[in-house]
C-alpha cells in the first residue's frame, strides 16, 4: 500500500495567532504569546492532523474504502483515551442536536399547518356567511316578487 500522496505544505502559520494565544492561555500561559511558540504550536497542530489523517487514509484502504469515515478516525485513537472519549461525546451531541432541531421543525410545521386549517376553517365560515346572505337577498327578492303577484 502506498501512502496517500504529499501536498505541497503551506509556508508560514496555518491557524490564526489569535486561536493559538487563547489556546495558551486557556493552558496557563500569560499573555502575549512570543512568536516562537506561536510557531511551534502552530507545526505541532499541523503535523498532528496531518498524521491524524494519513492515518486515518490508512485504516479506510485497508478496509477497502476511498472516502474516510468517522470510524476509521475513532479506530486510529483507540488507543487515546481521552481523545477517543471527546469524539465520542462530540458524535453524541451532534446526534442531540439533531435530534432538537428535528422535534422543533416538526413543531413548527405542526403548527403551520393548524394555523392553515384555522384560516381555512375561517373562509369555509366567511363562504357559508356569504352564502346565506346572497341567498337571503334572493328570498326576500323572491318574496317581494309573490306579493306584487
Amino acid at each position: 500500500m502506498t501512502e496517500p500522496r504529499m501536498r505541497q505544505r503551506h509556508k508560514g502559520q496555518q491557524f490564526p495567532n489569535s486561536d493559538l494565544e487563547a489556546f495558551l492561555f486557556s493552558n496557563g500561559s500569560p499573555l502575549p504569546a512570543p512568536q516562537p511558540t506561536l510557531a511551534t504550536l502552530d507545526a505541532i497542530i499541523t503535523d498532528f492532523i496531518i498524521e491524524t489523517c494519513h492515518e486515518a487514509a490508512l485504516r479506510a484502504s485497508l478496509a477497502g474504502r476511498q472516502k474516510i469515515k468517522l470510524d476509521d478516525f475513532k479506530f486510529m485513537l483507540r488507543k487515546d483515551e481521552e481523545k477517543l472519549g471527546r469524539v465520542e461525546e462530540l458524535q453524541a451531541l451532534d446526534r442531540q442536536i439533531k435530534e432538537q432541531k428535528k422535534i422543533f421543525s416538526e413543531e413548527v410545521v405542526s403548527k403551520k399547518e393548524e394555523k392553515t386549517e384555522r384560516e381555512k376553517g375561517k373562509r369555509k365560515k366567511r363562504k357559508r356567511d356569504e352564502d346565506d346572505e346572497s341567498a337571503g337577498e334572493e328570498d326576500g327578492e323572491d318574496a317581494k316578487d309573490a306579493k306584487k303577484r
